[in-house]
């Protein structure tokens, strides 16, 4: 179900510049220049970045509903049920996340952080007798 989520989400999202994809969370997040805009879950639930301002106006949707992480409700993003994102509604949601996603500075990809390097003990030497 995930793929044919993706596959719709990726039809409408494609040909934008600053799109990629990234997989997370169990599915496949959509990011807008390395900023999460929506992700696919493995249930065919799709996963809207709607900000904390829109978020009470979010949950009020047909199928959204609350984003839990470890137990917790994640203000700005809301969960929209498979059976309620006909083609009319994924656009929807796609919008309102771009709405919230475009005005948002791009993410700066971080460096690989080096690690010293781990130092080995010294070798004794035993006293020959």
């Amino acid at each position: 179900m995930t793929n044919d989520l993706a596959d719709r989400v990726r039809e409408r999202l494609g040909h934008r510049n600053g799109v990629s994809e990234v997989r997370m969370m169990g599915g496949l997040c959509f990011l807008l220049h390395g900023n999460m805009l929506v992700g696919t879950m493995k249930n065919g639930d799709l996963l809207a970045r709607v900000g904390p301002e829109g978020h009470a106006a979010a949950l009020a949707r047909p199928g959204a509903g609350a984003m839990l992480f470890t137990g917790r409700a994640m203000k700005g993003f809301v969960v929209v049920a498979a059976d309620a994102l006909d083609d009319d509604a994924l656009d929807d949601w796609l919008s309102t996340s771009l709405a919230f996603v475009e005005p948002l500075p791009p993410k700066e990809k971080k460096a690989a952080e080096k690690r010293p390097a781990a130092r080995k003990p010294a070798r004794r030497k035993t006293p020959v007798s």
